[in-house]
């Protein structure tokens, strides 16, 4: 089948359920490309090896215009965030987040947060008492990492509902056009009127900042002036805290949620935890395995010709990497297929690896253990109402829609 074809079968919202089979038809050819679409690289090791490679570009940038799949993801009127881009400039807008967020400057602030969070999921479960049922997405998975990184970042949490909507349509401009020409150019103007609201928003919340400075990210950018290196610039803090915001929370939610509906899927693995709280470690990296938040990787390009899987790749291809397939490789793990919640050497592609490596994997794993660990120990006899829910449409950031979950009643 050729490149074209399984990838507008891995995109067809018909298929998001369950996109595992098509990642292993994929697999049987470590890369694949027709003459009119991009090379697809599937398999563990090849996407390692590239993911790892400085001949790979992910700057949006170096690709051919009329190679661009995914519209909404180069707005002229903004630089790229740092994860669109390669080194030197990549480097030097992480090093100055790193600054505010972890070592070597800060190494606590994530680890001093551990309390809160653990307040935070609390009150979010103690809610459900007096129902029978629940929508875990709506009721706990989105807003317990919204509150976290709002608080993280310094944007108040009585603001949610004003940037809800922006963050939500700026998301999808990862996701491959769809529908006519006329509602692609729509959906391009929306994702742009979006990321420029939720750009003032940003602005004025740098201006406070700048001018009373508090514990959080936004005040270390806005009054960064300790460095040899440049600060960021006011785009450049908007395209960066705008990712920031929205990848603080976008990927945790399926996280959770693709989580939990696993053990509901596996009771043996929840009745396993429940009897033993520290198998949550190596169960959050399986849980990052078998189902990964973040299931494709579009749009890099060669900055050279590139030999793989036998297959050269030229210089200026549009490169598609599907870690969700490599993930499932039976060549890299035995019994792929199979959710195992203490897997040994459980070495998965669930934030990505390379430079590009997720920088707020340190959070979302503090957020997914808190999380897990609490639902399954207070929720009595939880059960799925329906299986398999209702899924989002993006097939990037690929997680439910709704979870409805049943229970007998709250556990304190």
């Amino acid at each position: 089948m050729t490149s074209v074809a399984l990838l507008g079968q891995i995109l067809d919202h018909a298929n998001r359920a369950d996109p595992y089979p098509l990642y292993a038809e994929l697999r049987r050819t470590p890369v694949v490309r027709d003459e009119s679409g991009p090379y697809l690289v599937s398999t563990y090791w090849e996407i390692h090896s590239l993911l790892h490679d400085p001949r790979v570009s992910s700057d949006v940038r170096n690709l051919a215009p009329e190679a661009r799949t995914v519209a909404g993801t180069y707005d002229p009127d903004l630089p790229p965030s740092f994860i669109r881009l390669d080194p030197p400039d990549h480097d030097r807008l992480r090093r100055l987040i790193m600054r505010t967020y972890g070592p070597p400057h800060t190494p606590r602030r994530v680890y001093d947060l551990r309390g809160e969070i653990s307040g935070i999921v609390s009150g979010l479960i103690d809610r459900f008492q007096g129902r029978d049922r629940i929508d875990l997405v709506e009721d706990f998975s989105y807003p317990f990492p919204v509150t976290v990184i709002c608080r993280l970042l310094g944007v108040p949490p009585e603001d949610e509902q004003r940037f809800h909507g922006w963050a939500d349509t700026v998301a999808t401009a990862i996701e491959p056009p769809s529908g006519t020409p006329e509602e692609q150019q729509a959906h391009r103007e929306a994702v742009r009127d979006a990321r420029h609201q939720l750009a003032a928003y940003l602005s004025g919340l740098i201006e406070q900042r700048r001018r009373a400075p508090r514990d959080d990210m936004i005040s270390g950018l806005a009054t960064e002036h300790g460095t040899d290196e440049s600060p960021m610039s006011l785009p450049e803090m908007l395209s960066n805290l705008t990712t920031l915001l929205i990848a603080g929370h976008e990927t945790t939610v399926n996280i959770i949620t693709n989580g939990m509906l696993t053990l509901l899927r596996h009771p043996d693995a929840l009745k396993q935890l429940r009897e033993d709280p520290d198998l949550i470690f190596p169960l959050v990296e399986e849980v990052l395995r078998f189902e990964p938040p973040v299931q494709l990787l579009p749009e890099r390009t060669t900055l050279d010709d590139i030999e793989i899987g036998g297959i050269t790749i030229p210089k200026g291809a549009s490169l598609w990497l599907v870690p969700a397939s490599g993930n499932r490789d039976p060549q890299r793990f035995p019994e792929p297929d199979r959710f195992l919640p203490d897997r040994p050497d459980n070495q998965h592609f669930g934030f990505g690896s390379g430079i590009h490596n997720c920088i707020g994997s340190p959070l979302a794993r503090l957020e997914a253990q808190a999380a897990l660990t609490e639902l399954v120990r207070r929720l009595d006899n939880p059960r799925l109402v329906e299986d398999p829910p209702p899924y989002r449409r993006n097939a990037v950031l690929r997680g439910p829609r709704h979870l409805a979950i049943g229970y007998d009643g709250i556990k304190r």
